[in-house]
């Protein structure tokens, strides 16, 4: 694939965002369709001069954080987001990634039957990459109606911030989305390439969402959620590493009383 595909589909974008869609002013003497290059470098924070160099096709390999901001600034939605993400790394020829460091993505027989053993209390088996990779019927209680387990394979970072219906199900959206991206952006910048992908697909994907949460130290124990049937219910979330299988275990505990109920009610 050429990178004219990428520079028609920007110059496309621009061509469909009226200036009122964005704040600014129609004007009646306007010969283009849609927004000047200088008004989408300005909401973008880019040049004109290297926005031309895109739409025409002369720079093929944009970094995630320009396209990311030029989505912002279109107001693009998840899919287009998705393909934009796709022409760039067609564009930059992008290829497959080395497999031999890849994400675990087995799990050993005797983690499975440490989730029976936990069952029905809500835990899950990720990778380095918050894909889940096993859980107990109690986390399939907790997380399923919330749309967690929707992806294929569902992955819980992306999950956080690609899925709007994460911001009304996590109370406490901000400080569990802030460590998801603190530890993904740790994990690359150890120079894992599996993990740097997914750094610009989110980029780009989600946008200023992801790139302006600040950096935390630690994961937060304690989360809220609101539960379609259960209600509201407070977590305490204990987090163990298995380093040897690149694998992290979550089991979640009810923090108060009225969450024991809740979670018995849910599993009964």
């Amino acid at each position: 694939m050429s990178g004219n595909e990428l520079a028609a589909y920007l110059r496309a974008l621009r061509e469909a965002v009226k200036p009122g869609d964005v704040g600014l002013p129609e004007g009646p003497r306007r010969r283009t369709p849609g927004l000047r290059r200088a008004e989408l470098a300005t909401l973008s924070g880019i040049s004109v001069e290297y926005l031309t160099r895109l739409e025409q096709g002369r720079d093929r390999n944009p970094s995630a954080q320009v396209l990311g901001a030029l989505a912002d600034a279109l107001g693009l939605t998840f899919e287009q987001r998705l393909h934009l993400r796709y022409l760039s790394k067609s564009a930059g020829g992008d290829s497959l990634l080395c497999p031999t460091a890849a994400p675990a993505r087995t799990v050993r027989p005797t983690l499975r039957a440490l989730l029976d053993r936990l069952e029905p209390t809500p835990a899950v088996l990720l990778n380095r990459l918050s894909d889940i990779l096993a859980h107990t019927t109690g986390y399939t209680r907790l997380m399923k109606p919330l749309g967690v387990l929707d992806g294929d394979p569902p992955n819980l970072t992306r999950y956080l911030f690609t899925d709007p219906r994460a911001r009304t199900a996590f109370l406490d959206w901000d400080a569990v989305a802030a460590a998801h991206a603190t530890a993904l952006r740790l994990t690359a910048s150890l120079g894992d390439p599996y993990a740097e992908d997914l750094v610009a697909e989110l980029t780009i994907t989600a946008g200023a969402a992801f790139t302006a949460l600040p950096h935390t130290p630690s994961s937060p124990r304690h989360e809220s959620l609101t539960h379609p049937a259960a209600g509201a219910l407070h977590l305490v979330a204990e987090s163990l590493d298995l380093t040897d299988a690149d694998q992290r275990l979550i089991v979640y505990l009810p923090a108060d009383d009225d969450t024991t109920a809740a979670l018995h009610d849910l599993n009964a």
